[in-house]
């Protein structure tokens, strides 16, 4: 044990010696094409999530009459989609360890294919249940893989900005799936979700595989293709391809990772960080509102089809304003405000709640539920739903990002299904007792931020290590 100990100081020290470098190096002032382009590839994943995400909510009712399901087919349909996504999780690491992130987002791809098909040709309940527990497979992959390779492709000045693009095209599908599933039928839009999977499929074969994982496999003339290839032929990448080579080199004398080594002191901190902004980012309510949100209006008097069309567009919104803002303003500031936010929004919403149980200001609870609702989701548009997988695929060492990316992405998809699981349970024993718990759960993450999270803004990613183990 003393021995290992040893390699591993030893390691740590190499790192933080080797790695520290001038964080206000300058950067590239006009990013190659392809750095774009292979973003844009790899966000028609976070599209494809987005599609099976918001497949359910508007064709519950065809489905059900079409083929004459009861009320708890339809609901297994609807969550057996969070187990697949779990699954997906669990496995996503190491398959992008084992294949490369391409390889990985390829399995993903088929996965979702394969769960469209079965939805379109489906007759009954099984063949649908098949369907939704493949595109959750694919979800889960899409959910790890698409930001880790982005992070791991991008320049360190426009890396939160294009890792954002993941939560922007999540959004952006859900809505669209949204809006046009009032006007095709169900099998119709199934076909639609092969659009991304189409375009993914072709685009991957034009773009690069992420260089830090080909120099992790020791493939030197791939690795320095790919780098050359996303900076740019005229740019000189022998110093970043130095320090990726460098932090590669002092991560393979370390003892090759196990699962119970994420709980070893130099990889601890990262696993706090990326599991914590992933238990503050579901455990926050956000499933429970955004799956139930038109009940929620409903409850309150509010009219459900402005309410939830309001609620998607503004969603995209401030969505997109968030990836403008973090790599200037930062990631933390941008959690910090969020959850400030989200804190403000669920305090509107218990109030509003409180009146109406108490019948008191009746007419102030549907203006005061829905400036809660859209506080909310502004809030968590802006920071709380994209920047924690931003961190998450920064803060994790090459040799672990697999395992710890996967424990991170399985926490997230286990909240996401406990907070949606238990939400009508808690509204049915308190309806401003659920939001006033949702409220408490935010302010503890903003003191987790302020005392944990580091700024990840403006480093590279093996800077970030060298920090972090500092």
């Amino acid at each position: 044990m003393a021995i290992a100990q040893d390699v591993e100081d030893g390691g740590r020290e190499a790192i933080r010696q080797t790695l520290v470098q001038d964080e206000n190096k300058s950067t590239h002032s006009s990013p190659p094409w392809m750095v774009y382009f292979s973003t844009f590839v790899a966000v028609c994943g976070s599209y494809e999530f987005g599609t099976c995400a918001g497949y359910s909510s508007p064709t519950q009712t065809a489905i059900v009459n079409d083929l004459n399901l009861s009320l708890a087919q339809f609901s297994l349909i609807g969550s057996i989609l969070t187990f697949g996504a779990m699954i997906g999780a669990i496995t996503s690491g190491p398959i992008a360890d084992l294949l490369g992130r391409k390889g990985a987002m390829r399995v993903a791809t088929g996965a979702c294919a394969v769960g469209w098909l079965t939805i379109y040709f489906a007759q009954g309940a099984v063949a649908l249940d098949i369907g939704r527990l493949a595109t959750g497979y694919g979800m889960g992959f899409f959910s790890y893989v698409v930001p880790v390779f982005i992070a791991e492709i991008a320049p360190k000045n426009l890396r939160g900005a294009l890792t954002t693009l993941n939560q922007l095209m999540i959004c952006t599908a859900v809505s669209v799936s949204f809006i046009i599933g009032n006007v095709l039928s169900w099998r119709a839009l199934a076909l639609t979700g092969l659009i991304p999977c189409a375009i993914l499929t072709f685009g991957l074969i034009f773009i690069p595989e992420s260089p830090r994982w080909l120099a992790k496999e020791r493939r030197q003339k791939e690795f320095e293709t790919a780098l050359e290839k996303l900076r740019g032929k005229d740019v000189d990448v022998s110093q970043e391809a130095a320090e990726i080579q460098d932090y590669i080199t002092t991560l393979e004398q370390l003892p090759k990772p196990k699962l119970t080594d994420l709980f070893q002191r130099m990889y601890l901190r990262s696993v706090i960080i990326g599991v914590g902004l992933m238990v503050c980012q579901q455990f926050g309510g956000i499933n429970g509102i955004c799956f139930y949100v038109a009940n929620i209006f409903e409850s309150a008097g509010f009219s459900v089809s402005i309410g939830t069309i309001t609620y998607a567009i503004l969603q995209v919104i401030v969505t997109g304003i968030s990836a403008g803002l973090i790599d200037k303003a930062g990631r933390k500031p941008l959690i910090l405000v969020s959850a400030s936010g989200l804190v403000l929004g669920c305090i509107l919403c218990a109030v509003s709640f409180y009146l109406k149980v108490n019948e008191v200001a009746i007419q102030t609870v549907p203006m005061l539920t829905v400036a809660g609702v859209l506080v909310y989701i502004g809030s968590f548009s802006i920071g709380m739903g994209a920047v924690p997988w931003v961190v998450m695929s920064e803060i994790f060492p090459i040799n672990i990002k697999g395992l710890g990316g996967s424990m991170a992405t399985l926490t997230n998809w286990f909240g996401a299904w406990a907070c949606s699981y238990t939400f009508n349970f808690l509204m049915a024993w308190s309806s401003y007792g659920t939001f006033i718990i949702y409220a408490a759960i935010n302010a503890l993450a903003i003191g987790f931020v302020v005392m944990v999270v580091p700024e990840t803004k403006g480093r590279s990613l093996e800077q970030i290590q060298a920090a972090i183990n500092g």
